[in-house]
C-alpha cells in the first residue's frame, strides 16, 4: 500500500500517514467493538486492567480515556493486527524478516475535554536491543487538529533519547523547560477515519486536549522487528513468539548502538501514560475547561 517515496519519507521524518487502510466494513466493526467495551465501564468506579478513566468519569456516566490491550479483550482487535494490508506496510517500514506485536491500546479523547498527552518518546517506555519499532495509530474517527490529533516533531527519531524522569522516578514525559526543541515545528497526523499513522519509536510526539464537539478514538498497535528484544526481558518465550505476525522466531537479538535510559525506578503512579505523567515537572498542553 506504500511506495518507495513513502518509505523514504518515513525514514527522513520519523512518521507517515497512510489513508484508507481500513475499509468501511472494518470501521463499522471496530467502532461497534469500542462501543461494547466502553459500555463495560458502566458501574466501574476506578481504573482497572481494562479501563483508564477520565477524571470526570462517573460509574453512571462512563468517560473512558484508554482501553488497555484491546487485542486481549476482543478477538476482532487481535485479528485486525494481522490484516494483510497492515502487515504489508509494516514489512516495508520495519523489514520483511518478521514483525512482532508488542502491545495495543485505544486512546479516546471524548468531545469537550478528552485528556492531552504530554511530549514523550515511546522508546522511553520499552527500549529494545534495536530501535526498529513503531506505533500504528488506526483512526477510528476523523482526526483533526481541533479534536486532538497526534503531533510529531519531524526528525527527532534520529536525535537524542530524552530524560523522562521527575524527582528521580520515571514519569513518562519530557521536562520541556529543559529542552531546546521547537515545538512549533510539530506536524499534526490528521486524516479521515480508516487512515493509519505510523511513527518511529524514538519520535517525539504528544497531543492536545480535545476541546471540540467531536470525539477522537485512536487504536494504537506497537510493532517491533522480530529480532528486536525488550531490554526488560522476556518472561514467557512461548507467548513472545505467539505475537509474531510474520517471519520466524529467533533467539538471536540484533544489537545496535542506540542510546537507552531505562524506565526505572518505576513511576509512582502506574497504570497508563496518563497516570505516569501526573508527576511530570512541566506541561506543554495542560488541561482547560471545555465550553
Amino acid at each position: 500500500m506504500i511506495d518507495d517515496r513513502a518509505v523514504a519519507a518515513y525514514r527522513e521524518h520519523g512518521f507517515l500517514v497512510v489513508p484508507d487502510v481500513l475499509d468501511a466494513a472494518e470501521l463499522v466493526a471496530a467502532r461497534a467493538e469500542v462501543v461494547a467495551l466502553v459500555a463495560g465501564a458502566r458501574g466501574v468506579a476506578a481504573h482497572t486492567d481494562v479501563y483508564d478513566l477520565e477524571p470526570d468519569h462517573r460509574p453512571e456516566a462512563p468517560r473512558v480515556r484508554r482501553i488497555k490491550t484491546p487485542h486481549r479483550h476482543a478477538p476482532f482487535f487481535a485479528a485486525l493486527a494481522r490484516s494483510p494490508r497492515l502487515i504489508a506496510i509494516l514489512c516495508a517500514l520495519l523489514g520483511s524478516e518478521g514483525v512482532r506485536l508488542h502491545g495495543s491500546k485505544i486512546n479516546m479523547k471524548a468531545a469537550r475535554g478528552g485528556a492531552p498527552v504530554e511530549w514523550h518518546q515511546d522508546w522511553a517506555f520499552y527500549p529494545h536491543t534495536n530501535d526498529d519499532l513503531l506505533a500504528a495509530g488506526i483512526m477510528l474517527d476523523d482526526c483533526t487538529e481541533e479534536n486532538g490529533a497526534m503531533l510529531v516533531l519531524p526528525g527527532t527519531h534520529r536525535g537524542p533519547v530524552y530524560d523522562h524522569h521527575a524527582e528521580g522516578y520515571f514519569c513518562g514525559a519530557m521536562d520541556i523547560a529543559r529542552l531546546d526543541l521547537d515545538f512549533a515545528r510539530a506536524v499534526a497526523c490528521t486524516g479521515r477515519a480508516g487512515s493509519v499513522s505510523f511513527h518511529h519509536v524514538r519520535a517525539v510526539h504528544g497531543s492536545a486536549q480535545n476541546l471540540s464537539d467531536k470525539p477522537r478514538a485512536l487504536l494504537l498497535y506497537e510493532f517491533a522487528a522480530a529480532d528486536a528484544w525488550p531490554l526488560a526481558g522476556v518472561r514467557d518465550l512461548a507467548a513472545f513468539d505467539e505475537r509474531l505476525l510474520c517471519g520466524v522466531p529467533t533467539i538471536t537479538p540484533r544489537l545496535i548502538d542506540v542510546p537507552v535510559r531505562m524506565p526505572l525506578p518505576p513511576a509512582p503512579f502506574q497504570g497508563s501514560i496518563y497516570e505516569n505523567q501526573t508527576t511530570a515537572k512541566s506541561r506543554y498542553f495542560g488541561r482547560r475547561d471545555a465550553a
